[in-house]
C-alpha cells in the first residue's frame, strides 16, 4: 500500500487555457494580490526540505510548543528513506529526532504528531510494524521511539488520519483498510497498549474510510465526527456520527454534485454542536467546497472553489478562530499550487497567500495551526528549493 498524494495521479495536471481566459485569470489574481497587500499579509518561508537526511514531503500539520519550536513528520526522506520526526525552532534550524528505518519501528507518518504529558509526542506511520500494517508510536523528549501499536489488517490496517487524544491518555484514530471489511477502521488504543476497534466501515452506505487527512473531533458527550471519502448513498463520501458505544450515525451523504464529493479532510467542531469541512470535488464549478452540517443532518455549503486565483481542490481540515475559517487548497492560485486562504461569517473567501511552487511550496495539504500572536503555521508537500516541500508562517 502506498499512501502518497502526487501530482498525476489522483490529483489533476493545469489545464490549458485559451489566450483570452489565462488574460481574465491573470487579471483577477493581480487584484487579488494588490488585496494581499493592502491587509499586510506577511509570508514567511520557514524551512525547505531536500529529501535527504532532512526528509521531504511534509504531508502532515505541525505542532506547536510553549517555547515555539514546531513538530512534524516527513512521509519520504530521513536515513532510512521511511520518513523522519523533525523540530523546527524559532531560528528555522531543523533537527531531525528520528529516523524511521522502514521495518519493525514503522515506515511513511502520513499524518502529523500530537503531544503528551511532559512533551513527548504521539503518531502513527501507514506502513512498517510488525506486520507492515503501519504502527502508533510514541516519542520521548530525547528521541526514543516506542511502537505502541503493530496493526495486523483485521485490527485496521495503514492509519493516514491522525490521532486524537482524550484526557486520559487514550489514543483514537482511523485507519484506511483492514477491519471486518477490509475497508477501514476507526480505533482506540488505551495506556496500556491494548487496542479496541470501535467501528468497521463496510463500503456500503456506512462509508469507507479511504486517504483521510484528518484526525477525529470529539464532543462533550463523547461522540465523535469524521468523514469518508468514498461509500454513501452516491459513493461520494459521507459525515458521520460514532457514539460511545461505537453506533454509526449517517449525518450527511454527499451527491459529487452543488453540494460538494469526496471529502478527503476531518471535521471542526463549535460550541453549538455545528460541523466544518471540506470536499476535494464539487460545488458550483466541480473544484470543491467549504460546507456546514448542522445537528439536524442538514448540509450547507459555504463556499464553492472556481480552481482559478481563489484556489481548488481542498484537501487539508480547516482551523476556525473567532468565526472565521482558515484552511489551504490543494490546487488554484497564481501557479496552480495552491493557496491559503480566509472564509468570513459573511462567506466572503481571501486569499491570504497563493504559491509559487519554486520558491515557497506548493501542494499544501495540511491544516493551519495558529500560536498566541495571531501567526500561523502550516507545511507545503512539495515545491521550494529542492522541490521536496516547505514549512511556512502567515501573519494574516
Amino acid at each position: 500500500m502506498t499512501s502518497t498524494l502526487q501530482t498525476g495521479s489522483r490529483i489533476s495536471r493545469p489545464r490549458s487555457r485559451s489566450v483570452n481566459a489565462t488574460l481574465a485569470w491573470a487579471i483577477l489574481l493581480a487584484l487579488v494580490l494588490a488585496t494581499q497587500l493592502a491587509q499586510g499579509q506577511t509570508f514567511t518561508l520557514l524551512y525547505a526540505f531536500g529529501n535527504g537526511t532532512d526528509g521531504g514531503t511534509p504531508y502532515a500539520s505541525l505542532v506547536l510548543d510553549s517555547a515555539g519550536n514546531l513538530y512534524g513528520t516527513t512521509f519520504a526522506g530521513g536515513r532510512g528513506s521511511a520518513g523522519t520526526v523533525f523540530k523546527l525552532d524559532t531560528a528555522g534550524k531543523e533537527t531531525v529526532l528520528y529516523n524511521f528505518k522502514g521495518g519493525a519501528d514503522g515506515a511513511y507518518p502520513f499524518a502529523g504528531l500530537v503531544r503528551g504529558p511532559g512533551g513527548g509526542l504521539f503518531g502513527t506511520t501507514v506502513e512498517g510494524g510488525a506486520s507492515n500494517h503501519g504502527t502508533v508510536f510514541k516519542l520521548s523528549t530525547t528521541g526514543k521511539q516506542t511502537v505502541l501499536h503493530s496493526f495486523k489488517s483485521q485490527d485496521g490496517s495503514y492509519p493516514d488520519a491522525g490521532l486524537l487524544r482524550d484526557s486520559a491518555g487514550n489514543l483514537y484514530g482511523a485507519t484506511v483498510e483492514g477491519g471486518a471489511s477490509n475497508l477501514g477502521t476507526v480505533f482506540m488504543l488505551d495506556t496500556t497498549g491494548t487496542q479496541t476497534v470501535l467501528h468497521s466501515f463496510t463500503g456500503g452506505t456506512d462509508g469507507r474510510f479511504s486517504y483521510v487527512y484528518g484526525s477525529l473531533v470529539r464532543d462533550a458527550a463523547g461522540n465523535f465526527y469524521g468523514t469518508t471519502l468514498a461509500g454513501g448513498a452516491s459513493n461520494q463520501g459521507i459525515v458521520f456520527k460514532l457514539d460511545t458505544t461505537g453506533t454509526e450515525t449517517i449525518l450527511y451523504n454527499f451527491t459529487g454534485g452543488a453540494d460538494g464529493g469526496y471529502p478527503y479532510a476531518g471535521l471542526v467542531i463549535d460550541k453549538k454542536g455545528n460541523l466544518y469541512g471540506t470536499t476535494y470535488l464539487g460545488g458550483a464549478s466541480g473544484q470543491g467546497t467549504v460546507f456546514k452540517v448542522n445537528n439536524a443532518g442538514k448540509e450547507t455549503v459555504l463556499y464553492s472553489f472556481t480552481g482559478g486565483a481563489d484556489g481548488g481542490n481542498p484537501t487539508a481540515r480547516l482551523l476556525r478562530l473567532n468565526g472565521n475559517l482558515y484552511g489551504t487548497t490543494y490546487s488554484g492560485g497564481a501557479s496552480n499550487s495552491g493557496v491559503v486562504f480566509k472564509l468570513d461569517a459573511t462567506r466572503k473567501e481571501t486569499v491570504l497567500h497563493s504559491f509559487d511552487y519554486s520558491n515557497d511550496g506548493g501542494y499544501p495539504t495540511a491544516r493551519l495551526i495558529r500560536d498566541a500572536a495571531g501567526n500561523l503555521y502550516g507545511t507545503a508537500s512539495a515545491g521550494g528549493a529542492s522541490n521536496h516541500g516547505t514549512v511556512f508562517k502567515l501573519t494574516p
